[in-house]
């Protein structure tokens, strides 16, 4: 007895009562009795009777098939038992009815489900039906088909086939599903789908069909992701374990390990994983038995007679089991890819969590180690590198099992010959391990590079409206491309190691099977004699070497994964590990107050020592130091000696640090990675405050006043949590709300910013905007307080960002207010509304309890409280009276700097506040009732609230919408695309690239043909040519060697590298020379990784797929021309499935990128304020904020995934069938073909399977990558501004200054200087952007050089439009410029079309001004001159070099001090020094470590905004033009600051044109001329003594306000 009959070409009786039924009866009652007490233990999780209630009909349906079913099996087990049945007949019956008795009581069980039919059941029924099938068939042909077991099994038989459907249908769906916290839960397609739907993944076809008819949108894929996936559940389950696990190994004094916790955590799914991965290799592997047994089958066949050949009925069976064997390897890769993904979303989101909810918890001095770029790199890196690194570990597993399995079937085959396969294997894992180290290597240093450059670019676009003042475009551009040349440098290595990788592998199989067969040839034989070589072993060893280089191909990719996982890993540890601000610090009370007295307190402070930096950060950084110290010695060492031998030049990008490596990184110690000290205490710190000790009454008002860095924001932080805490006692009574000296702003709408996440109320809302100033800016807004906010608040100017911070704050109603030098700022007129409205004793907050840091004096006689920092102490309290009286460091501040406050009672109409327009940036005013909006305090309520709900209502949501959403480029994708990036790569390039994969292909399938020839000669004449054979068997592989490395080095090293370089300089150029509108709305996007690394290797696997499935379709169709008949059916349907699956995909790839931005800016916009939120106590808000962003982002990468599932699986079926086709032609067809040409075609169809799939995978790729390319072309077509010098102007026959040169004095050296600095305005009108309001409006004034001219107004009156009309960052209204730079949303060209041309960068320049010349005008809006020459007609550099700035944002850029001061290196060391000393920076600069070499961090955070404002002094300085412009320079700096830099600007700037823009009054008092501007327009225009003497004048007023009159006055007298 056995499992076949030879007789029937069958499964024998006893063999199917066994295994067929028996065994799966067995599992089935072990599984069904486990599930049914789930189920009844935990009914409430599992069951309910409304689930059978409302599915009725499949209720009554289901337990009447099982009844009959088992009635059946019973009334067959009494007719068997009749009989003399054996005993495999009657065991398989008794465990066929247990079975399913038990499989009643279950369906009785699972059908409390709402949503799903059991796995349970419905793997159970299919697996009976397939049985039965063969089982029924076997009683027919053994005659048994008319007795009445025979009856009664048949009606088994369609009971289970009816159960099996009724278990399919769907049952009636509910949206939702009660869960285990009692709580509805959406459910998913997934959850819905039962087991054949799932392991086909048709829950996908819903997506799939609305993807095909139109576009897919966000809401079309939302709660696609299974529940388990989300935030909540995957970060809860992780954090409680990492919890646990970091306090058990801190008991045992030893390091966390997270990586380990991890795959502990995931554990119990990777197992399932792993095995799933174990059975697919099974499968593939028998495959090839299958392919040995069919060629045998073959060869028996047609060697022997007609009569003696077995029947032909047994080579279907072999030929449909093959089929079957690849279809169930296609399910089960499906599903180990899925599940794979899947676990790796899971540790993604619940690290995702860890690392946010770590981040809102860091101590001053992890935030300090712990920079915002590396903890955002953490989250959207690292996390990436471990949701693909996870799938390693299971394909570790089964890549060793494939090894093992191979190397033992070949030695079945070939005998010790076989071991020669083990020796080349050994070979190559060395080779491969050095391969990897130089690959990864290369791409860390790439990776170091490619950070540097995307840290400049950003800070650039950040910041592009200081680069373009400053005139610095060039010496960015040159920054950039030092460090692309580096990236490029790395690549072309990365290139190089990664073409010979390939060829290794591509390879392998050819080269072990050439030395085996030589091996064989000479030694195979009995007794080591020369070997025979047959068809069959020939094609099976061939086909066993293709399964075997696939585990061996993916060892490298396995290495780099697990390096990159633990790299990964132990990254996020270190940040996880990090010291945490201790939460116990500050003592929170209840509203009713703390302290001893009656009076009930708000804030106290006792005997307070508090310090930014601890004993801990001291040793990091000493460490820190001398480890750099010693790695610079030693290599310095090594490059002393290095260079003693070489002798090739130096160049630029020789001084750039190299990254490090991932092997460095890997071989850290435990000591370097944790430092001695314990990481999560907290040591003894270096105090900063010291002796501080406050009490804040409740409901009072206390001002916070000193000089700069005295310790004022430094209180605030100590206030909030945000320093150590030394010693001493921190009590803070009832809510606190906070504003910092720096808005913070989030990207979403104004009332957004404003609710900050509370309730919305329309009353309250209403009195608060009113009061904060805001009632007129939302007026004019596109939307109202709908309109979006860009990041950082970029549409909104200073004051109104504080505005509306202060907004924020009053709306939390909270009991404690910290205002951080808030009104600083704004203009004065606006100071004094929000001090009478907001702030002040008779504003909205007068009930509540406020401190306020503020750097004015003019409002400290109406507070309640003084306190006076000086050198980190609070040198003395007291009211404003004790203070004067005291006459200490109060009166003295007082006497020197104040104003006399001689107000005069006025009516309260005539204090009109005048805010126009949000910025600079979003929105021109809507006309005169947009600018003129009255805050008085008689406004009724009513009229506000219907002014706020008109401004929301009537607006639309496109008005609302600042950043413009990435265009779509679906229709663009597609041959144009690749033909504009061919183009780029150089056409020869890529038509050679394919044209050698051709040959390649020729030669591998040359390889085979020459097998087939070989082994159909006679046994005699084979020992005879073994010479002949192998010789030509080597050339062959030697030529597909040799062409497959050039192939790769093409595309790697020349074409991918050409076609990133052009493009890379193109959008660099470009980008720099966009106007500033074009930065205003337009969000940018990273493609130039795609471009560097992902479009080379698809356009690769494209090309190389594409061959050998040509290949593959000639050979078959070769040996058996019926089958060209299935080819145009195949093409059909892979086509089809192609096209209806790249709408989707492209629709999902796109949502997936675009899901990510939210989820990265949400967690920079949280590093940036996390002091805010660790202050008004947010955090859970904000987690849930983080949650759901990076729900929706692991959902849409979830249905990205399962796409591709679903694609593949598709695929592979049809390769299944392409293989059904191929074996049973082979077997109609063996006669003609042999066993030469059967093994030819079946083992290649037996790949195509695997190579057809990845060719339409690699297209779908292909087009998601080229998506990069539109996007770079499509910014590539931008229209730019204006040219840069005047010589482009002539060569493009532009309209220029002849007398350009002749107006400049040339011995003022840097190309000459303006003579006299003269500016004229004659009728000059401008706007932000075409199609918006006019913001300057016919302005004609003259100013004569050497003026100083002060320019005020009232907020949004157009000042600060004047600097840019000079700088010409807006051009006159309706000008040349204005139209020829205006980039529409719709007027970008299809990019796909343009030609990629070879140019060196500036010839991008060259390109764009033929577009300018063209474009014609219908009107001028004026002009500019300086000293007679129209600024528009020189150069963007002629004109902005020779003017400078001291800027309202003082800005600074990552890199030494030097560069930010002379970027261009045009100024010596002595120079620079004698600047910073004029700008009274000096003592400081020389006390920093490196002097001029000192690092600026990112934003020039390690600098105060005062000590920023003075350093952009100190750039004016450093230019020595006739035209200065002071644009609210000192608004962010004290008093005493203030008349430092005035009076350097009087001293050093006395013969030049000065015009300054200020918000307090006081600053341009001593200006030759006053130029008032209200809405645009010029109002006044005279000495503010003269207009000072109109008391109905504009500016009049405006200094009273400010309490400048009196000043005035009194100056007179004297």
């Amino acid at each position: 007895m056995g499992p076949t009959n030879l007789e029937r070409v069958d499964l024998t009786p006893c063999f199917e009562n066994t295994i067929l039924f028996g065994l799966p009866s067995l599992i089935a009652i072990i599984a069904f009795t486990i599930r049914g007490y789930c189920l009844l233990s935990k009914k409430k999780l599992y069951a309910s009777k409304e689930g059978r209630a409302n599915n009725q009909i499949l209720y009554a349906a289901s337990m009447t098939c099982l009844t009959v079913a088992c009635a059946a099996l019973i009334t067959r087990l009494v007719q068997l038992n009749q009989g003399s049945s054996s005993p495999a007949t009657i065991f398989g019956g008794v465990t066929l009815l247990v079975s399913w008795i038990l499989a009643l009581g279950l369906n009785y069980l699972e059908l409390g489900y709402k949503f799903r039919s059991s796995t349970y059941l419905f793997a159970f029924y299919a697996v009976n039906i397939i049985a039965s099938l063969i089982y029924i068939r076997t009683l027919h042909d053994t005659g048994l088909s008319g007795g009445g077991q025979f009856v009664s099994f048949c009606v088994f038989f369609g009971a289970s086939v009816v159960a099996f459907i009724v278990e399919t249908w769907p049952r009636r769906q509910y949206p939702q599903q009660d869960n285990k916290d009692g709580k509805n839960e959406r459910l998913t397609p997934y959850e819905k789908a039962n087991l054949c739907s799932r392991l086909c993944f048709y829950y996908m076809q819903d997506m799939f069909s609305t993807g095909f008819r139109r576009p897919l949108l966000d809401e079309d894929i939302a709660d696609q992701m299974p529940q388990h996936l989300k935030t909540q559940h995957s970060f809860t389950h992780l954090s409680h374990k990492w919890e646990e696990h970091r306090q058990k190994r801190r008991a045992k004094g030893k390091t966390p390990n997270l990586m380990l916790l991890s795959l502990r955590a995931v554990g119990s799914r990777l197992v399932p994983v792993t095995l799933i991965s174990l059975a697919q290799s099974v499968l593939e592997y028998s495959q090839v038995l299958l392919l040995a047994v069919l060629l045998d089958y073959i060869t028996t066949s047609t060697s022997a007679e007609e009569e003696a050949r077995p029947p032909i009925k047994y080579g279907i069976i072999l030929a449909v089991a093959l089929f079957l064997s690849t279809v169930l390897a296609t399910l089960a890769s499906g599903q180990f890819f899925q599940q794979s993904y899947v676990l790796g979303i899971e540790l993604r989101t619940s690290l995702i969590g860890l690392i946010y909810q770590k981040s809102l918890v860091l101590s001053p001095g992890a935030r300090q180690r712990s920079t915002v770029g590396e903890i955002s790199n953490h989250m959207s890196v690292d996390t990436e590198r471990i949701g693909f690194g996870i799938t390693a570990f299971p394909m570790i597993v089964s890549s060793t099992f494939e090894i093992v399995l191979a190397i033992y079937l070949l030695y079945n085959r070939l005998g010790a010959s076989s071991l020669t396969s083990v020796g080349v294997i050994i070979m190559i894992l060395p080779m491969q391990g050095l391969m990897a180290k130089v690959v990864n290597k290369a791409k860390d240093r790439k990776l170091g590079a490619m950070d540097s450059r995307i840290q400049i670019l950003t800070e650039v676009l950040s910041s592009i409206k200081t680069v373009k003042m400053y005139s610095w475009e060039n010496a960015f551009r040159e920054r950039v491309a030092r460090f692309r040349a580096t990236e490029i440098k790395y690549l072309r290595n990365i290139g190089v190691a990664s073409a010979f990788m390939c060829i290794m592998f591509s390879s392998l199989p050819l080269v072990m099977s050439l030395l085996t067969f030589v091996i064989y040839s000479y030694f195979g034989g009995p007794g080591g004699t020369r070997g025979t070589i047959s068809a069959e072993m020939i094609f099976v060893t061939v086909t066993l070497f293709a399964r075997l280089s696939q585990p061996l191909g993916r060892i490298s990719g396995m290495t780099s994964s697990v390096i990159a996982l633990r790299v990964a890993f132990k990254r996020i540890q270190g940040l996880l590990v990090e010291e945490e601000l201790d939460l116990e610090q500050i003592e929170y009370r209840d509203k009713d107050g703390s302290g001893g007295s009656d009076e009930k307190v708000a804030l106290e402070i006792r005997d307070g020592v508090f310090a930014w930096t601890s004993v801990r950060d001291e040793q990091l950084k000493k460490e820190k130091s001398e480890k750099e110290a010693e790695k610079k010695k030693k290599t310095k060492d090594t490059t002393t000696m290095e260079s003693s031998s070489s002798s090739k030049k130096s160049s630029p990008t020789s001084t750039l640090q190299e990254a490090p490596t991932i092997d460095s990184i890997i071989t850290i110690s435990s000591s370097d990675a944790a430092p001695p000290l314990p990481q999560d205490t907290i040591t003894e710190p270096l105090p900063i405050l010291t002796n501080i000790n406050l009490t804040v009454p409740q409901g009072s008002l206390t001002a916070v006043v000193g000089r700069v860095g005295q310790g004022k924001s430094s209180l605030m932080s100590a206030l909030i949590g945000e320093m150590y805490k030394c010693h001493g006692q921190v009590i803070v009574s009832g809510s606190v709300a906070y504003v910092s000296q720096v808005a913070w702003i989030l990207n979403g709408s104004l009332r957004d910013n404003i609710l900050f996440g509370s309730t919305f109320n329309q009353s309250k809302y209403d009195r608060i905007i009113e009061s904060a100033g805001l009632l007129p800016d939302i007026r004019i807004l596109p939307a109202g307080d709908a309109t979006e906010i860009g990041e950082r608040g970029i549409n909104l100017s200073g004051g109104q960002k504080q505005r509306v911070a202060l907004a924020r704050a009053a709306y939390q109603d909270a009991d404690v207010y910290l205002l951080d030098d808030p009104l600083s700022a704004v203009d004065a007129h606006v100071d004094q509304h929000l001090w009478d409205r907001l702030v002040g004793p008779g504003g909205l907050l007068k009930d509540k309890t406020r401190v306020l840091i503020t750097h004015g004096i003019h409002h400290l006689n109406e507070t309640d409280q003084i306190l006076v920092m000086k050198a980190g102490e609070v040198a003395e309290t007291g009211t404003y009276e004790d203070l004067m009286a005291a006459g200490k460091d109060f009166y003295q501040l007082i006497t020197d700097y104040a104003v006399q406050e001689k107000k005069q009672e006025i009516e309260e109409t005539e204090k009109v506040l005048m805010v126009g327009e949000i910025g600079a940036v979003v929105a021109g005013s809507k006309g005169e009732e947009g600018l003129k909006a009255g805050v008085d305090a008689a406004v009724p309520e009513a009229a506000v609230k219907a002014t706020a709900a008109a401004t929301t209502n009537n607006m639309g949501e496109d008005d609302a919408q600042l950043v413009l959403a990435e265009e779509d480029a679906q229709s663009k994708v597609g041959w144009p695309l690749l033909k504009a990036y061919f183009k780029s790569a150089s056409y020869l390039y890529s038509f050679l690239s394919f044209f050698i994969y051709i040959l390649s292909q020729s030669s591998q399938i040359g390889v085979n043909i020459w097998l087939q020839h070989w082994s159909s000669r006679s046994e005699a004449s084979q020992r005879d040519g073994v010479p002949l054979f192998l010789g030509v068997y080597a050339i062959l592989v030697l030529s597909y060697m040799a062409s497959d490395i050039s192939v790769n080095l093409i595309i790697f090293v020349a074409a991918g590298i050409r076609s990133s370089r052009l493009l890379h300089d193109r959008l660099a150029d470009k980008v720099l020379r966009l106007p500033m509108s074009f930065f205003d709305t337009t969000p940018f996007s990273t493609d130039m990784d795609n471009l560097d690394s992902e479009l080379p290797n698809n356009v690769t696997d494209v090309y190389y797929f594409l061959s050998i499935v040509l290949g593959t379709i000639i050979v078959i169709s070769f040996n058996l021309p019926v089958f060209i008949a299935l080819i145009p059916f195949l093409l059909f349907f892979y086509f089809w499935i192609q096209i209806y699956y790249m709408r989707t995909s492209r629709a999902l790839k796109r949502i997936h990128m675009i899901s990510k931005s939210p989820l990265f800016q949400h967690f920079s916009e949280t590093l940036a304020g996390v002091s805010t939120i660790r202050a008004m106590r947010c955090h859970a808000r904000f987690s849930d904020d983080n949650a759901r962003k990076s729900d929706r982002s692991a959902n849409a990468y979830w249905a990205y995934i399962t796409a591709n599932r679903w694609l593949s699986v598709r695929l592979e079926f049809l390769g299944g069938v392409v293989v059904l086709a191929t074996a049973l032609l082979c077997v109609w067809k063996m006669d003609e073909l042999g066993t030469g040409g059967a093994g030819l075609a079946l083992s290649y169809s037996l790949t195509v399977t695997f190579h057809i799939t990845y060719l339409v995978t690699s297209l779908s790729n292909l087009q998601n990558q080229l998506v990069s390319v539109d996007r770079i072309l499509e910014y590539c077509e931008k229209k730019p501004e204006a040219p840069l010098t005047i010589e482009e102007m002539e060569v493009e026959k532009l309209p220029v200054a002849r007398d350009f040169r002749s107006a400049l004095d040339e011995s003022a050296g840097e190309g000459g200087q303006w003579k006299e600095g003269s500016i004229e305005f004659k009728n000059y009108s401008t706007r932000y952007r075409e199609g918006m309001e006019l913001v300057i409006k016919n302005l004609s004034v003259r100013m004569e050089g050497g003026e100083k001219v002060g320019i005020v107004g009232r907020t949004g009156a157009g000042k600060s439009s004047l600097t840019l009309a000079l700088f010409r960052l807006a051009e006159a209204a309706n000008s040349h410029f204005a139209k020829a730079s205006y980039n529409t949303p719709d007027c970008d060209v299809a990019a796909a079309t343009l030609l990629t041309k070879a140019s060196p960068p500036g010839n991008t320049e060259k390109l764009a001004l033929q577009d300018l010349a063209s474009v014609e005008v219908e009107e001028s809006g004026g002009s500019i001159e300086i000293d007679g020459i129209d600024i528009s007609t020189i150069g963007l550099h002629d004109l902005r070099h020779r003017i400078a700035i001291i800027p309202q944002d003082p800005t600074l850029f990552a890199g030494t001090l030097r560069e930010n001061l002379d970027p261009f290196s045009e100024q010596n060391d002595a120079d620079l020094w004698t600047a910073l000393e004029r700008a009274h920076l000096k003592p400081h600069i020389s006390s920093l470590s490196g002097g001029l070499s000192h690092e600026v961090s990112q934003g020039g955070e390690n600098f105060s905004v005062g000590q920023r404002s003075l350093i952009c002094l100190a750039r004016a300085l450093l230019r020595k033009t006739k035209i200065l412009i002071l644009d609210e320079a000192t608004a962010a700096v004290d008093m005493e600051t203030d008349e430092l830099i005035q009076k350097t600007i009087r001293k050093e700037f006395k013969d030049r044109t000065i015009l300054t823009i200020a918000h307090r009054i006081k600053t341009v008092m001593d200006s030759d001329k006053i130029l008032v501007l209200d809405q645009g327009r010029m109002k006044e225009f005279a000495a503010p003594g003269e207009l000072l003497e109109r008391r109905e004048s504009l500016f009049y007023q405006l200094a009273e306000q400010a309490g400048e009159i009196g000043d005035h006055l009194e100056g007179e007298k004297k």
